[in-house]
């Protein structure tokens, strides 16, 4: 494992890896395990690929991506990755999406637990109301994705 700490408009994120693949995303204020600091391939073309997106350049992530979790986190994710730029869905919609249609509550579990957010756009969900509801990096940093993304 591995990790590269990238500075951006938006603070402090924290990329790691392991082997050619992303395995998290440290937003600002979480703490990143305390692996070696590296440089690699996959690493280098995340944090390339996230300041793009930042910068308003990037609308689709082409990264091998590799999050660990149960299988219906796993389905969760995969659903997540596929709202388009731009786009909400609500915690109902994804469980409705997936197949589980009374899993919105587990659905918000799983997009809590989201290892890579941003690379999987767990922002993206908002609560049935259209209200923003929680965020592993605060609301104020989702608000700022979501307006990035041209829906705020």
């Amino acid at each position: 494992m591995e990790r590269l700490t990238c500075s951006t408009p938006l603070g402090t994120m924290t990329l790691v890896g392991e082997g050619e693949a992303i395995t998290g995303l440290f937003l600002p204020g979480q703490r990143a395990p305390a692996v070696p600091e590296s440089a690699s391939p996959v690493l280098e073309r995340g944090r390339a690929q996230l300041l793009d997106y930042l910068a308003g350049r990037r609308r689709v992530f082409d990264l091998p991506l590799r999050p660990a979790g149960t299988p219906f986190q796993r389905r969760v994710w995969a659903a997540l990755s596929a709202i388009p730029w731009g786009e909400t869905r609500t915690y109902g919609q994804i469980a409705r999406n997936i197949g589980a249609p009374k899993a919105a509550r587990a659905v918000g579990q799983a997009n809590h637990r989201n290892p890579i957010p941003i690379f999987i756009p767990c922002h993206r969900v908002i609560g049935a109301g259209g209200a923003l509801t929680g965020y592993g990096g605060g609301l104020e940093l989702k608000r700022m994705l979501l307006q990035l993304e041209g829906i705020l």
